[in-house]
């Protein structure tokens, strides 16, 4: 009898211990989901400020910032580059005309058009306002082809504005990146080659070394950072 009881109160034990063993487990269980709740919580805030700080909140295309990191990027890679800059012609008109909420409808539907393009462009990006790029990865034609194809794409089909269709076009240029070029060089040639485009009338032109921009006409693209 006296065996029998100290069996009893062993089993006791043993049950007491596993029935604590078993409220530790079920808490570490619960700990370890709330952390990584936590954690996932923590990522997702992460990659939303990361894409926030990387991507235009009107048409959700890259930035300036995530413009310039990728060109850095591509020129340490010694990859064949060229850079097309768009200006928007006339947009101030079309936001004061129908309002700004249409000019933000216009710009996103311009993203959608430059998305769409060929495989050569690694990259569209909205740098602000009216001002868009593309990072086009290839040779001179390939970069001419996607400049041309970009202004195609914004200037020959209408955009529906408050129900009506409106015809918006657009000044490209393009520059291609040279040996011993770094990343600012290329963006002030293709901001040269706009403004040479906008100031003739041209629709699209390329980078020419011998056109220099008057005084008093800023490169807005000088710095990007």
């Amino acid at each position: 009898m006296c065996h029998l009881s100290s069996y009893l109160a062993a089993a006791g034990g043993v049950l007491a211990g596993l029935a604590v063993a078993a409220a530790l487990l079920v808490r570490q269980r619960h700990l370890i989901h709330h952390l990584r709740r936590a954690l996932g919580a923590r990522d997702r805030d992460r990659s939303y400020w990361h894409r926030l700080a990387t991507h235009n909140d009107t048409t959700d295309l890259p930035n300036r910032r995530a413009l310039w990191t990728h060109l850095e990027a591509t020129f340490s890679l010694g990859e064949p580059l060229g850079l097309v800059l768009i200006d928007l012609d006339r947009f101030k008109q079309v936001n004061d005309t129908y309002g700004h909420e249409y000019g933000n409808d216009l710009l996103r539907e311009v993203g959608r058009r430059l998305r769409a393009l060929g495989p050569s462009v690694a990259m569209s990006a909205h740098l602000a306002g009216d001002e868009f790029a593309l990072v086009v990865h290839g040779d001179d034609g390939e970069v001419e082809a996607a400049a041309a194809a970009a202004h195609r794409r914004i200037s020959k089909l209408p955009y529906e504005i408050a129900g009506q269709q409106v015809i918006v076009t657009a000044s490209v240029g393009y520059a291609l990146a040279e040996p011993d070029m770094l990343a600012r060089d290329l963006l002030h040639a293709a901001d040269q080659a706009m403004y040479l485009a906008k100031r003739t009338r041209s629709d699209v032109c390329a980078h020419d070394p011998d056109h220099t921009t008057p005084q008093g006409i800023a490169i807005r693209y000088r710095d990007l950072r």
